[in-house]
Order: C-alpha cells, then sequence, then structure tokens
C-alpha cells in the first residue's frame, strides 16, 4: 500500500510511476507538475534576465552600485561611532561622508580613511563640515596618514571589473544580499 501524493489516501501501485490513487488526483498532480514546471521556467527566465541587465549595465550604473555598497558598509563600519565633524550621535540620517570629495578625487572614492559615518545636517547643509571633520580625522586616524590624503593625486579610472571586485568585497565585508538589504 502507498499513500496518494495528492489526498493521502492508501491505494495499491500498479507500477513505480503510479503515484496517485484515481482520476481525479491524477488530474491534481498533473496540474501541479505543470505549475512546477512553469515556476522552474520562470526562475530560470530571471537569472538569464539578471544575466542580460548585468551584461547592459555601462561603467556609471556600476559606479553608482559600488558606491552604494561602499556606503552602507561606511555606516556599518562606524555604526557605533558619533558623526565625524560634529562629534554627536543623532537620532537622524547618517551618510557616509566624504572629507575629500569625489568630485575633486575620485581616486579617494573607495578609500576607507577618507569616507567615515556622518550626519545629514554635516554632509548636507554644512557642506562636510570640513573644519571640524579634519580635526576629528586626525584623532581618529593621526596626522600622517591625513596628509597623506591630502598629497594623494594619483589618477584612477575605476573599469567595471574594478567595480565589481568592490561590490563582491564590500558586500562580503557587511554580508549584504544582492538587494542590497543588510543581512544584520
Amino acid at each position: 500500500m502507498t499513500k496518494c501524493a495528492i489526498c493521502r489516501k492508501e491505494f495499491i501501485k500498479f507500477n513505480m510511476a503510479h503515484k496517485v490513487c484515481g482520476a481525479v488526483c491524477a488530474g491534481e498532480y498533473v496540474c501541479k507538475l505543470n505549475a512546477k514546471e512553469k515556476e522552474e521556467k520562470a526562475r530560470i527566465e530571471r537569472i538569464a534576465d539578471k544575466k542580460a541587465r548585468e551584461r547592459l549595465k555601462n561603467r556609471s550604473e556600476w559606479l553608482k552600485q559600488a558606491q552604494t555598497v561602499f556606503n552602507s558598509y561606511i555606516r556599518y563600519r562606524d555604526f557605533n561611532l558619533p558623526c565625524i565633524s560634529c562629534d554627536r550621535h543623532n537620532s537622524g540620517i547618517y551618510h557616509a561622508g566624504h572629507y575629500l570629495s569625489t568630485g575633486a578625487r575620485p581616486n579617494l572614492r573607495f578609500n576607507e580613511q577618507n569616507v567615515h559615518k556622518q550626519c545629514a545636517q554635516c554632509n548636507l547643509h554644512l557642506s562636510g563640515n570640513l573644519i571640524n571633520y579634519r580635526m576629528n580625522l586626525i584623532k581618529k586616524i593621526g596626522e600622517k596618514a591625513v596628509l597623506e590624503l591630502e598629497t594623494n593625486y594619483q589618477p584612477k579610472k575605476y573599469t567595471i571589473d574594478d567595480l565589481r571586485g568592490i561590490i563582491e568585497t564590500y558586500r562580503e565585508k557587511i554580508k549584504i544580499d544582492p538587494k542590497g538589504e543588510s543581512c544584520r
């Protein structure tokens, strides 16, 4: 005796492929198989679509995604620290504030010493509050490291492969799932 795959009643199996007790259950069984096949096809299509979109992304889209993941890492890394500029814990939104801006120094865009947790007030409304940022940055990483940042003018243009590596590295550091949502 075997249990029917649909209604769970016991029945006598005639061969190895026999899974259901009768015609009604057979119809439902076929419908479930078709639904599973459709679901699997849809899953495969989603994967193929995602891969196609990845191939079609241009450098600026990769740069934006890398910056988003990197900024998430900075906010995660500095979670318990106060704002680098005003040295306060605010209940508002925090940014990943660059000491030397990405416009002025694109080579330092993903430099962890150049980017720290900063409150929205300091970053947006006080243009980074750079005098206080610099003083607190010296306390945090030392004057020598700050001077190295300020004298670093090496040009850097990130390739798509560089950006993919950055995304992978910082996702791994904070265990971010592919959708960009923190797993912690």
